[in-house]
């Protein structure tokens, strides 16, 4: 390969999540070695009116009938990469992905969704075009897996055994963590400076309450009041892009200095560095993200499906605790953070999963693999 490299990453954007780690990747990349990396949102170019009608229903599921999603979720989490529901399910958008191929002619294609149409299309076209999956859960669902991947990264050791079970060969698995902005990677000088921008109280413990890119947990105002009635915690809460939650809350606790309310917060690191500990809907990207700053995960009624599977991983690894109620996930909370030696357990626990620089080595990795012989790195990881 003599030109400068070209990799394309297919994301989608149900929530924030995916499209983050294509960023987080995409920063990477270009640190590691030099090349031209293309994003596509491929449902949206494909079938616009139909991915904003299925991103309706997703954000509605966690509200509506989250049992239907968790139910579908988990009867299809065994399927086979060649059924009839597989082969229908990664069709959408075949015609489109077609095109850009022919169009930005990549050398790689990185997905971080499971829209896995390209290896039928590989086969079908007789070309040869690596393909790399990053897993962005906790939790590993078939749509994943397909025997001409290439490649996968994953968020655990864990989750790399599981995949080796489902019959992926090992060599084809690196257990890199789950790729985040670079900012999460390194030692944090901001607790510090987020502290005095936003006023804080050090003699008090501050929860940051993170809503979901779209603000839909459930029972923000009920568990914000509790905590209130805490005289040592103060809170942190983002609604996302929720404007009518952020509104409610601003005026529900209208001056209450140990409140601070933001709508969608961009550099999000910020927060979780300026904080004790988190409640949060187990979205693979927010737990990686805490899990990167260390924070005590406090999860609030996980949906069924991914989500509630990612809370289970992680409370069962006693980095996290799972509440169903307000008066339980206060409880819970508030004798963590009372207990030095419980909080420090937990913490310690934390220490073990994480796995920091995620991006880097997942760009790392693919520089070896693929482009080592012809490409020259600028930035060694």
């Amino acid at each position: 390969m003599a030109h400068k490299p070209k990799i394309m990453i297919l994301y989608a954007s149900y929530g924030d999540g995916h499209y983050q780690a294509a960023k987080a990747i995409e920063a990477s990349l270009c640190k590691c070695m030099d090349c031209s990396v293309v994003l596509l949102d491929l449902m949206a170019e494909a079938h616009p009116l139909l991915n904003e009608l299925t991103k309706f229903i997703y954000m509605q599921s966690f509200k509506t009938f989250p049992q239907l999603y968790g139910w579908v979720y988990n009867m299809t989490k065994g399927m086979q990469s060649e059924s009839p529901f597989a082969n229908w399910l990664h069709s959408f958008g075949l015609g489109k992905l077609s095109q850009y191929l022919d169009r930005e002619d990549p050398d790689l294609v990185i997905h971080t969704f499971p829209q896995l149409g390209l290896p039928k299309l590989r086969r079908t076209a007789g070309f040869h075009l690596p393909i790399v999956n990053v897993v962005t859960d906790f939790d590993l669902h078939g749509r994943w897996l397909h025997p001409d991947i290439d490649r996968y990264y994953v968020a655990t050791d864990d989750l790399k055994s599981e995949a080796e079970a489902k019959g992926i060969a090992a060599q084809r698995i690196v257990a890199t963590g789950i790729p985040l902005k670079s900012m999460f990677s390194s030692a944090s000088h901001e607790k510090v400076g987020m502290s005095l921008q936003l006023k804080l109280d050090h003699g008090k413990r501050t929860v940051l309450i993170m809503g979901g890119a779209y603000g839909v947990m459930q029972d923000i105002s009920d568990i914000c009041e509790r905590l209130q009635h805490q005289p040592d915690i103060q809170q942190i809460i983002v609604c996302g892009r929720n404007r009518e939650l952020k509104e409610t809350l601003k005026k529900r606790f209208a001056g209450d200095s140990s409140i601070h309310i933001f709508g969608f917060v961009e550099q999000i690191q910020s927060l979780m560095h300026a904080s004790d500990c988190i409640i949060t809907k187990p979205g693979g990207i927010t737990l990686s993200e805490s899990l990167s700053c260390r924070l005590p995960i406090f999860i609030y009624k996980p949906v069924p499906g991914q989500e509630r599977n990612n809370a289970l991983y992680l409370q069962k690894k006693g980095a996290a605790v799972i509440a169903y109620n307000p008066a339980e996930l206060t409880r819970e909370l508030v004798g963590i953070l009372h207990d030095p030696d419980r909080e420090a357990a937990m913490v310690n626990r934390i220490e073990a999963l994480c796995k920091p620089q995620a991006a880097d080595h997942i760009a790392e990795d693919i520089w070896r693999q693929w482009f080592q012989p012809v490409q020259a790195v600028l930035q060694p990881v």
